[in-house]
């Protein structure tokens, strides 16, 4: 079997990129170790940047997003008992839309499926090699038979854990990661939403987090050391802790049900530099890793996507490299640029173990700065929305 770019991971960035690709006229192929009902059922987060938008909209697979999404203007952090409202349309003119990973997923398998372009679900003992020349490959394994994929170019879209970094020489590689003390333990419950736009909590409890995926789910979080268990969580406990961290006004708009979906995310700050191994190019997760604090997960995503797809299509269509061999220095600039701003609301939301009276009052002091200066909160929103595309 032959195709010219080989896509390793069937997330959303690997689909993204399938989806694109396949508009410009590249023939592609996605290989995928779990199955496509595994894949639909991981439960993300789902703000979405303008860019991410229109990256959407480039892959025409943005009809249900502006039906359903929910377009947001601002957030709104809370301390000491109030509520500080982060206008964004004010501050840069912009604005997020909440729409869940888990659905621009599905409307990305969708159209995958309608255009008749292959996925392979269910690929056990997926390998790469060759990508240090000009003949790459993919292997796997499925129903007992050994398969083999040849390929001009592959796209590791495999996650934090997929193969394709792993099988990158560790001298060519370098690697930044920060690991923090604590998780997010996060419930899905059909009820409305505490209010119409997040809430991000900082408290001396912890942080909380006030989300939804649609004005009758919500989606809620709270700070918890990185060594409970789920198990240890029972409905009633989560509601009284969260309870504990709001204030008045959203106390008295909760409304509690049972959790439909529980989990624990570590929380951790990662990128693998270069992007770029040979014919053997980096997207997503496996590359990078933000907290999800900042909301930049899905959209760094389909930044990497959107830079791979169109360096991609003009290698193919115009045997114009400069796409490709820039393609890594392009995109290393934005995903520090979303690691600080991750790092840095992480830092001044959350409260981490050992901090003394003195570093208490900083964060203090940092949150009473946002909330009194314009070019802070200006600052805060132009982040938030996302940072305008390299198009040079």
């Amino acid at each position: 079997m032959r195709t010219q770019v080989a896509i390793v991971g069937a997330g959303p960035s690997g689909l993204l990129l399938g989806q694109l690709l396949a508009r410009a006229g590249v023939d592609n192929v996605i290989l995928e170790r779990q199955s496509a009902d595994y894949v639909l059922g991981r439960i993300r987060a789902g703000v979405l940047e303008q860019g991410t938008v229109a990256t959407l909209e480039e892959a025409n697979v943005a009809g249900r997003l502006h039906r359903e999404g929910l377009v947001h203007h601002g957030i709104e952090i809370a301390h000491g008992g109030g509520r500080h409202r982060i206008d964004f349309q004010a501050l840069c003119g912009k604005s997020v839309v909440v729409y869940g990973q888990t659905e621009v997923t599905r409307d990305l398998m969708d159209a995958r499926r309608a255009a008749g372009a292959r996925t392979i679900y269910e690929a056990d003992d997926v390998r790469i090699a060759g990508f240090d020349g000009t003949a790459p490959r993919v292997t796997w394994r499925q129903d007992g038979k050994a398969h083999e994929l040849a390929c001009d170019f592959i796209a590791g879209c495999d996650g934090y854990h997929g193969v394709t970094r792993q099988s990158v020489p560790p001298g060519a590689i370098r690697t930044y990661e920060r690991v923090y003390p604590f998780g997010w333990l996060g419930v899905l419950v059909d009820r409305p939403p505490v209010s119409a736009e997040l809430i991000y909590v900082n408290h001396e409890r912890g942080f909380a987090l006030c989300s939804m995926r649609s004005t009758t789910r919500s989606r809620y979080y709270v700070q918890c050391p990185l060594d409970e268990k789920v198990e240890g969580w029972p409905d009633e406990r989560f509601w009284d802790e969260l309870r504990a961290r709001l204030d008045e006004r959203a106390n008295a708009a909760l409304a509690t049900g049972p959790s439909i979906e529980k989990s624990i995310a570590p929380l951790r700050s990662f990128v693998g530099e270069p992007l770029r191994f040979g014919r053997l190019l980096l997207a997503g997760d496996a590359a990078h890793i933000v907290p999800p604090t900042g909301a930049k997960g899905l959209n760094l995503a389909a930044s990497d996507v959107r830079y791979l797809a169109h360096a991609l299509a003009d290698w193919f269509r115009r045997g114009d490299p400069r796409g490709v061999d820039s393609y890594s220095a392009r995109c290393l600039k934005r995903i520090w640029l979303a690691e600080r701003f991750s790092w840095w609301m992480t830092s001044l939301l959350h409260r981490f173990p050992g901090t003394d009276p003195f570093g208490a009052k900083m964060q203090d002091a940092d949150l009473m700065l946002l909330f009194a200066s314009v070019a802070s909160q200006r600052s805060l929103a132009e982040n938030y929305v996302g940072l305008p595309f390299d198009d040079a």
